[in-house]
Parts: structure tokens; C-alpha cells; sequence
């Protein structure tokens, strides 16, 4: 593993600037290991799980399902299990396995001075370029929390603590049609008081012909990234390089979405344009 994260080399100069990586938490993983002299498994369990009575929080293994624990599955019209990763790959930067209820303890300790010092907790909150260290930023409202997300084969997860109120909140899934942001916003906003307009779920019946206008590799000018469009059935799905392909939604003629994602997709056939919104951002794709 260190000669594969030797080999993809470094973006910039350290402290320069900020980028997720998740190779940088397999390094500390690593680190750890190297310091204690023990493995990761055992490190988590002695300073974390233990001290903190999270019963069901551990490093990873082989799934058991007789032991309450679950496959992940993603939906491409149909559910479908994911293959399954071995934890002893990304350890700390994707092998925990944990629960909401595991989460919301661990989450009240951390930020209520359990884990680490003060100190340290305000180095975790300094953000650079929208990173802390081992933390993001989640405005909600007027509101504001500190937390992180997670996602590994068809496991998705999130955690996020609102200092000033002292609430904590959580959510994991083993597989998702709809967006974890968009379901967050629903439970914050009954938890913070705050209006909510409950999402329309509709959906528009397309034959298998009725796809093909759509089919083929779009490029965009705007960023260096293709899409390929392919279909399964009635089902048109999405492939962006380098990541997993995902099912399509139509919700009207020309337009498509990916909840999971936050993906909308409309289409001018005529014109073999394809423009993805996503984020509030905007690309327009030229067919190849």
C-alpha cells in the first residue's frame, strides 16, 4: 500500500494549501500502528471504544450477518449487493464499523472534551480552504456544526455536532436511492424547528427505444470529465471517469436525476447536448 501512495506522489507542497485524501488517514493509520507498536484494531479499542463504552464500534472484518451486521447494497433499479471491501486496506480512513447511536456517543465525547484537549479539538475546527483536520463545516440555517461524512463500497455515513446547541446527529445506510444531504435537511429541520417542504416522489415511464436518443460519451469543455451514457432495460444510467456508474430517474421528457448524488441530467437530443446540475453548479456535455 505505501508503494501505491508512493507512486501517485504529492499535489502540492505540505501546508501549501488543503485536499481530502484518503490516503492521508491510511498514513495515520499507519503512523499510529508505528508509534504504539500495536495494531490499529487494538489502538481504537484501548483509547476510543473502550474508554467510551461504544459497544458496537470496531475495526472491521469479514461481514457476519449473524452477528447483526449487514451487506451494502446499491440501487441500479434494482438492489444490488456490493462487493466487499477488506478493512485491513483503509483502516482508519474507511474499516470502522460503527452505529447512530455509537456515533452520537462518540460525537458528545469529542466535542465535550472526552477524547482529546481543548486544544487539539480547536485545531480540528481551524479550517484551510473549507478543511480541518479531520472535520468539515456544516451550516445549517443560522446554525453551525462540525462533522464528517463517509461512504465506502454501498456503506454511507454521516455525523455532524452543533456545539452551540449541543446536539449531535447521525445517519448510516448500507444503500441509498435519495441523497444523505436531502435527508439530513428533513431531520434538522424537525429537530431545529425550522420549515420543510416535503420532497415529490414522481416518476416518468420511458420505454427502452425511448432511451436511445440519449446513448453515447458526452464531454464537457468546462471540466475534464466525461459521462457515458448507457441503458439497462428501461433504466438509463450515468458513468463519470474514474467512478462507479449510477441509474438515472426520469422525472420528465429530456430529464433525468440521481437523488443519491444530487445529479440532475437534461438532454437537447437534437442538439446532442447534455447539461449536468449538480450542487449549484452548471456543465454543459457535447456528445462525442
Amino acid at each position: 500500500m505505501m508503494d501505491i501512495i508512493i507512486k501517485g506522489g504529492s499535489d502540492f507542497e505540505p501546508g501549501s494549501k488543503s485536499e481530502y485524501s484518503n490516503s492521508n488517514y491510511v498514513l495515520l493509520s499507519y503512523i499510529l500502528e508505528k508509534t504504539f507498536k500495536k495494531p490499529f484494531a487494538e489502538i481504537f479499542k484501548k483509547y476510543i471504544t473502550q474508554p467510551l463504552g461504544l459497544k458496537n464500534t470496531y475495526l472491521g472484518r469479514k461481514i457476519d450477518v449473524s452477528n447483526n451486521e449487514s451487506q451494502s447494497y446499491r440501487w441500479m433499479g434494482n438492489w444490488r449487493q456490493e462487493p466487499e471491501t477488506d478493512t485491513s486496506i483503509p483502516l482508519g480512513a474507511g474499516g470502522i464499523v460503527s452505529t447512530p447511536s455509537d456515533l452520537v456517543k462518540f460525537s458528545d465525547a469529542l466535542f465535550g472534551g472526552k477524547v482529546i484537549k481543548e486544544e487539539s479539538l480547536k485545531h480540528m475546527e481551524t479550517l484551510k480552504e473549507d478543511y480541518g483536520m479531520g472535520l468539515f463545516q456544516f451550516p445549517f440555517g443560522t446554525k453551525l456544526g462540525f462533522g464528517h461524512t463517509g461512504g465506502i463500497d454501498g456503506f454511507t455515513s454521516v455525523l455532524i455536532h452543533f456545539k452551540d446547541e449541543n446536539i449531535s446527529y447521525t445517519l448510516t445506510s448500507n444503500g441509498t436511492n435519495f441523497s444523505n444531504n436531502d435527508i439530513s435537511i428533513a431531520v434538522l429541520s424537525a429537530v431545529f424547528n425550522e420549515p420543510y417542504k416535503l420532497p415529490e416522489f414522481t416518476s416518468f415511464a420511458l420505454t427502452s427505444e425511448d432511451l436511445d436518443k440519449y446513448l453515447g460519451v458526452y464531454s464537457s469543455s468546462q471540466i475534464p470529465l466525461k459521462i457515458t451514457i448507457t441503458k439497462e432495460n428501461t433504466t438509463l444510467i450515468g458513468q463519470a471517469t474514474g467512478q462507479p456508474s449510477f441509474p438515472l430517474e426520469a422525472t420528465e421528457t429530456d430529464i433525468f436525476k440521481f437523488d443519491a448524488a444530487g445529479v440532475v441530467l437534461e438532454f437537447n437530443p437534437s442538439e446532442e447536448i447534455m447539461v449536468l446540475k449538480q450542487g449549484g453548479g452548471e456543465f454543459t456535455f457535447k456528445k462525442d
